[in-house]
């Protein structure tokens, strides 16, 4: 029987139900989706492969979906394929039609009313051909891909707000703003979350309504350094730490998105091969070492969430 993707809805019901979290990892190329995907079935663990509209641009969709076939040739777990940051109707509907199982739609610029409408839309599209939909409320501040938004015009979702959203729109999962980035550079002090407010959020919403961190990557120290040490210019970064995702996993939020820890985990890989073999040229070379340090970054995070052996 041919395997395929999967929505979101099993995945977060056992997810909420069991009080751990599943990684949703952005990848842009080949050797990103086979570290996810060798690390998720070495660990068991169910994933979400998410694209930005960015990454669509780059690898262009028709090789991203073959890639996603493979990915389901070569592994045994759930997976599902999201669109990240959507940011029209136009564009979910795209990814639906060309095999998408899950999609956001990004309305989170938009005054409430605005965001309501166009959520609703995507939501209607998204139902009619069988795939979850995930939506925004508050704004990240941060800058990531296609997302640029400036510290002053960052918000906290709004509890009472969230409330009405959800019902009004029928979105099957809610992207919340506790004060987590886009990103490597999240915070200048000692990183806090509001996890007030995601109490409030979880005691307002219907019984286990999922709900997902953006702008979670840890931005570990010691990849930070191997960028640095191996040529790079980083400047001091500081993002979320591990004990605050697990508490989240174990609050309610089902689903945190992880894309700079990757980023740092290729570019950190790749770098070393080049300082230490300058005259190097055979990409498999480099390649092949980022993809591995990718690879261990997706099991660090699997520990972290918990998903291990959920598959």
């Amino acid at each position: 029987m041919e395997r395929k993707l999967v929505n979101t809805t099993e995945m977060f019901a056992k997810a909420q139900a069991e009080g751990y979290t599943i990684g949703a990892f952005n990848v842009n190329n080949m050797e990103a989706l086979q570290a996810v995907i060798e690390a998720c079935e070495e660990e068991q663990s169910p994933v979400i492969i998410q694209a930005s509209t960015g990454a669509i641009k780059y690898a262009g969709i028709e090789y991203f979906m073959a890639m996603m076939g493979a990915a389901l040739e070569t592994s045994t777990v759930p997976i599902a394929c999201h669109l990240d940051h959507g940011p029209d109707l136009e564009t979910i509907k795209k990814v639906i039609d060309a095999g998408f199982s899950s999609v956001m739609i990004d309305g989170s610029h938009h005054p409430l009313e605005e965001n309501i409408r166009v959520t609703k839309e995507a939501v209607e599209y998204a139902h009619s051909k069988g795939v979850t939909i995930e939506a925004e409320l508050g704004r990240l501040a941060g800058v990531e891909d296609d997302i640029d938004v400036s510290a002053e015009d960052s918000s906290y979702t709004d509890p009472q707000e969230a409330k009405r959203f959800v019902e009004e729109t029928g979105c099957d999962s809610l992207a919340i703003a506790i004060g987590t980035s886009h990103g490597a550079f999240k915070f200048t002090t000692e990183p806090q979350l509001s996890f007030d407010i995601l109490a409030e959020i979880r005691e307002l919403l219907p019984e286990n309504f999922p709900l997902v961190l953006h702008g979670a990557s840890s931005v570990y120290p010691e990849l930070v350094a191997k960028c640095n040490d191996n040529g790079g210019a980083i400047p001091p970064s500081m993002g979320v730490p591990n004990e605050m995702l697990t508490f989240a996993a174990q609050n309610g939020v089902c689903k945190v998105n992880t894309d700079t820890d990757l980023r740092f985990a290729m570019t950190g890989g790749i770098r070393e091969v080049f300082a230490n073999s300058p005259a190097e040229f055979d990409p498999r070379k480099y390649c092949g070492p980022a993809r591995e340090a990718m690879k261990a970054i997706v099991k660090q995070k699997i520990a972290v969430f918990g998903s291990a052996n959920k598959a």
